[in-house]
């Protein structure tokens, strides 16, 4: 019976969590961001590839850091909250996107993003197909985003293309799930200042959702040791959908708005950050602190790796073949390949 209630509480732990994080980032984090990037005068695409990006990713990347912490096996709910996000938005979004309304994408920010995407992926596979982290694995991660930085900044040069445009969304009517919400809603707008202290805002949206992030990993290691299921699985699933359905829900209402194709290029945009910095950053903090290496569990995580490149491939070969647009029929191949992925993994739990 304890043990039931204990596993409850951890479900409940997670939803909540889950919840807070996604209108903290949306409603405070992310505008902070845009405040700070606008003060320090950057450039759009600039602020997308570094600031706004970190927006997006940012409890995966909390997560990941407070895995590192906690060291051990626990290193596997970082890498499989990232690992099982990256699916997500890849298949998820884009599938999600192509069943709202047909779209074209334009090839050139996709295409540099794709290239990058495969990169990152080459250098999780190096980094775990030693079973050892060093330092020079660390520095390839963040040398690669720098470079991936550099050609956002510069790519349009070299192939023009139209600039999507970002443009304030106004919410419709809320959800009738929300009304019972209104109480964790009024905590947090109290607990915030104006949009104005954007710097009072962003501390505080920093400490909230590192704290979050620490209720997410220890709810999910109760569940994990309740159930029986391994930890990095339930990062794979449970941490991955629960941190990337808001970016889901925002991207189709990006594609209601005709601007699907923008939708698409964020998602694969946000998974070369999760890579990149969000196992880089807290790799070089965990190495750089202890002064030793990663011993990582590549037996669990390495198949998955080549899912993720398997899914690019084949994301470039399907539009390649439609020439660059989405539809419902791409829709269809892509939730259908997330949908055999997650029974691949539960197959594997079983």
């Amino acid at each position: 019976m304890i043990k039931k209630v204990i596993l409850l509480t951890a479900i409940v732990a997670l939803l909540i969590s889950f919840y807070l994080l996604n209108e903290i980032t949306d409603k405070f984090f992310v505008p902070s961001l845009d405040a700070i990037s606008h003060r320090l005068k950057m450039s759009d695409d600039a602020a997308g590839a570094t600031l706004m990006a970190a927006g997006s990713s940012a409890p995966e990347l909390f997560i990941s850091i407070i895995a590192v912490i906690y060291g051990g096996d626990n290193l596997e709910l970082g890498v499989g909250t990232i690992v099982g996000s990256a699916l997500f938005n890849l298949l998820v979004i884009i599938g999600a996107v192509s069943f709202v309304r047909d779209a074209k994408i334009a090839w050139q920010p996709m295409l540099r993003d794709m290239l990058f995407y495969t990169l990152a992926i080459g250098a999780l596979y190096w980094a775990f197909s030693s079973g050892i982290v060093t330092i020079w694995h660390v520095i390839g991660f963040l040398a690669l985003y720098v470079l991936y930085v550099v050609a956002v900044l510069n790519w349009k040069r070299v192939f023009p293309y139209e600039r999507f445009v970002f443009e304030e969304e106004e919410d419709d009517e809320d959800p009738s799930w929300k009304k019972y919400m209104r109480l964790l809603d009024y905590v947090i707008d109290w607990i915030f200042g104006k949009p104005e202290r954007f710097l009072y805002n962003f501390l505080v949206s920093v400490t909230l959702i590192a704290l979050l992030s620490w209720v997410l990993v220890e709810s999910a290691v109760v569940v994990s040791e309740a159930m029986g299921i391994p930890k990095y699985i339930v990062a794979l699933t449970i941490l991955a959908f629960g941190t990337s359905v808001p970016d889901m829900m925002s991207s189709v209402i990006v594609a209601k708005q005709g601007r699907g194709g923008m939708a698409i290029s964020n998602a694969l945009g946000s998974n070369i950050f999760d890579i990149l910095l969000g196992l880089g950053l807290p790799w070089s903090i965990l190495i750089i602190g202890s002064g030793n290496s990663i011993e990582v569990y590549q037996s669990n995580i390495t198949s998955h790796i080549f899912v993720l490149l398997a899914s690019v491939v084949g994301m470039f070969g399907i539009f390649l073949l439609t020439r660059w647009r989405v539809n419902r029929i791409v829709g269809t191949i892509f939730l259908g390949a997330y949908v055999s992925y997650l029974v691949y993994v539960i197959m594997q739990a079983v």
